[in-house]
């Protein structure tokens, strides 16, 4: 026992839980091996007791400033230092230099708070309280010692952005699509920002006021087929997949360019990619990636050769992207090579040993011998940006409140870019996924490695903020997937199951307040993905955070299994219908979601599935007494859920009844508005379907001329409208 009481003192320090409440809401308690390998794997010597009680006093032992302090605007601005009893108050003096580049002077002396050195604790000092929000360098100084302490002091707003329109409680409505869905009579066979554009425009001419995206992080370039947006490279960076070729400056520019896409082979290809009822990923990226570096020599014989204003632009792009964009650039260009001597190359794990980091000299030496092709990625990246600028400049000007609406994945890939080139600030001998549930129970492993909390904060949260900071480029709202992972993510001891993890901690406070900090600074709103089990302690959290709430209609049940009305919705929440890890509407109601679940073989349970089958139906006709009781059952719908098919009547009465809600957004899927049934995503498989490949029924041009669709956006803007005069 003597021996789990020290791990377990230390797994409370580091911010381990060794118990949590599951979703059967018994308490079940972490194993003590759990506890160690995730220990180690933070770095900390496990090897017996003492060891570990030494490393851990060693490695949390406060400095006498801590390397970061967050404060809201609405807070005392107080700084806490960690001095013996012998340190004479006169001899200290603090020195702040704001990020604005003011300086700010003053001594310890005259701004004493409190003293509580002699109890054991500290010593606080009071900095002026109107300081601007931004990051500041304090420093603090001794009589006869060299240099000062020094800390980064982040002072935030109390909550994050929100659009004008959403402060004076007008209710929006938007759509949401996986951008490589869309079809066009003009895209390469997959959804590009040439094809956003016109959705853009299209949804803000018909009243709405944002389109959702999946997350469009960077994937593999050099290995096309690993489509998931939620395992990026690096969630710093674009999909090069995105880019609409045909639009770019040089392709008007480049004679090859124009004629290897106008032959009449290339023009099959494409047909034939443009018309799959699946993305075929690997044929896509052989296509683009016959033409792009074309379009790249162009750019570099009249552009970067003659110092234009457009090279310019791409060396201050490249210059502002710093070492985060050489890391992905050398990565792809690479990976790239790699592959083509040997098609099993699917990530840095079997890269040949000396390439397997960024740091290591063979990579150096492939950067200087192969820097064209390095090159050739970061034009790509710096395309991809100036194209999704365009679409978000494109929704300004047609006056929606908040155009493009991005997502933000829960973590990176373990084979890409941003875990080959990272120094520390990820946890790699980790995964995170989620604990065993209802639905899973053998829980799920993402294979996702985490942030390292002890790192994030030596490093004043920097990984973190250049994260923000590069989603929320470009956009007007930015979906947080999985946002109880501010407060705690689920680890998972490298190649273990999920079954064997436990909850590590976050720092929830600071990373909310910087959270609101970069996105006033960006005028982006925050929504937050929270379902699932979500721990009491952070619901108000996110509420006083000022962070959106998401609500999916067929989640909202009360005790008895009864719907909620829209009505009682949260304010502050986007509403939604379904999502991409859900059946579409008409899946639902006709169960094929479970349907095909059994014949993939998800469900070994028989009575398990019954009961799904079971419960389905009784949420079906829940779902209609709920539409009839609050007169959104069209006539000449039956009341019986048991012979009511899903149709287009009943699909737009759920749509209108949703938009009456109080919710602040409501975000419909273009896969409901055509009556699709195909799912976009089976959570739980990988083989078995082709999750993100899917794409609409339709292209843009006849979705948004139908009439049925004109006048149901017509519809749920005067619904949204009506809504926002109650509110």
């Amino acid at each position: 026992m003597k021996d789990d009481q020290v791990l377990k003192q230390v797994a409370e320090m580091v911010g381990i839980a060794d118990h949590y409440v599951s979703a059967w809401g018994d308490e079940a308690s972490v194993d003590s091996e759990t506890i160690r390998r995730l220990l180690t794997a933070l770095g900390y010597d496990t090897k017996n007791d003492e060891a570990l009680l030494e490393s851990a006093q060693k490695r949390l032992r406060p400095d006498v400033l801590a390397p970061v302090k967050v404060i809201r605007s609405s807070e005392p601005m107080h700084i806490e230092m960690h001095l013996g009893l012998s340190a004479r108050v006169s001899d200290f003096n603090w020195r702040l230099i704001t990020e604005q580049g003011d300086v700010l002077e003053g001594w310890l002396q005259s701004q004493l708070v409190s003293d509580e050195r002699e109890n054991g604790g500290t010593l606080v000092f009071a900095l002026p309280n109107d300081l601007a929000w931004g990051y500041h360098k304090l420093e603090v100084y001794r009589k006869r010692r060299k240099s000062p302490f020094e800390m980064t002091l982040i002072v935030t707003p109390p909550s994050c952005y929100k659009q004008e329109a959403l402060l004076e409680d007008k209710k929006l409505w938007g759509t949401s699509v996986q951008l490589y869905s869309i079809r066009t009579n003009h895209n390469w066979g997959i959804g590009d920002f040439g094809d956003l554009k016109q959705l853009v425009a299209d949804v803000a001419a018909r009243g709405g006021d944002f389109v959702g995206l999946n997350p469009i992080h960077s994937l593999f370039p050099a290995n096309p087929e690993g489509a998931s947006p939620y395992s990026p490279s690096s969630r710093r960076w674009l999909n090069l997949m995105y880019i609409d070729v045909s639009s770019v400056t040089e392709f008007a520019q480049c004679d090859a360019a124009q004629q290897l896409v106008g032959s009449p082979e290339f023009q099959q290809r494409l047909n034939e990619a443009r018309n799959a009822n699946w993305v075929n990923y690997s044929e896509v990226s052989c296509l683009k990636m016959a033409v792009l570096p074309l379009l790249f020599e162009t750019f570099s014989e009249r552009h970067l050769a003659n110092n234009t204003a457009r090279a310019k632009a791409f060396l201050t792009f490249v210059e502002e992207g710093g070492e985060s964009l050489l890391h992905q650039a050398a990565f792809d260009a690479l990976h790239a090579q790699l592959k083509q001597q040997d098609d099993n190359t699917w990530g840095w794990p079997v890269f040949p040993e000396k390439y397997r980091h960024f740091d290591n000299p063979a990579v150096q030496e492939f950067i200087k011998d192969n820097f064209k092709q390095v090159q050739l990625y970061m034009y790509l990246q710096w395309l991809a940006d100036t194209q999704l600028a365009e679409v978000n400049e494109l929704a300004q000007e047609k006056g929606m409140v908040m155009g493009l609406y991005r997502d933000l994945a829960v973590g990176v890939c373990d084979s890409g870019s941003e875990t080959w080139a990272d120094h520390g600030a990820l946890c790699q001998d980790v995964s995170v996924g989620a604990p065993p549930d209802i639905l899973g129970p053998l829980g799920q492993n993402w294979g996702l490695p985490p942030l390292n909390p002890e790192v994030l904060k030596e490093r004043a949260y920097e990984p973190y903020i250049e994260l923000l900071r590069a989603n929320m480029r470009n956009c007007g709202a930015l979906r947080i997937d999985h946002v109880l992972g501010l407060l705690r993510l689920w680890w998972i001891p490298k190649g273990d199951s999920a079954k064997n993890g436990a909850y590590m901690y976050y720092p929830v406070e600071d990373m909310m307040a910087i959270l609101a900090l970069e996105s006033h600074r960006h005028a982006c709103t925050v929504i937050g993905e929270d379902l699932g089990t979500v721990p009491d302690e952070i619901v108000d959290k996110l509420a006083t955070a000022g962070i959106h709430s998401y609500k999916v209609f067929f989640f909202e049940t009360a005790e008895d299994g009864g719907f909620f009305s829209p009505t009682h919705y949260a304010d502050q929440s986007m509403a939604a219908l379904c999502t991409h890890d859900m059946p579409t509407l008409r899946g639902f109601w006709h169960c094929d979601d479970l349907k095909m679940g059994e014949e993939l073989g998800l469900y070994p349970n028989k009575e398990q599935l019954q009961g799904l089958f079971d419960s389905r139906a009784e949420s079906k006709q829940k779902i209609l007494d709920s539409l009839s009781w609050h007169g959104y059952l069209p006539e000449g719908i039956g009341q019986d859920a048991a012979y009511v098919p899903m149709d287009r009547y009943l699909s737009e009465a759920m749509q209108l009844h949703l938009a009456a809600g109080s919710s602040a957004l409501l975000s419909l899927q273009l896969e409901d508005w055509l009556e699709m049934d195909m799912p976009v995503n089976i959570p739980g498989t990988v083989d078995e379907y082709p999750n993100w490949r899917r794409k609409l029924s339709t292209t843009l041009d006849d979705i948004f001329t139908r009439d049925n669709i004109v006048d149901l956006t017509r519809r749920l803007t005067e619904t949204r409208e009506k809504a926002s005069q109650k509110s």
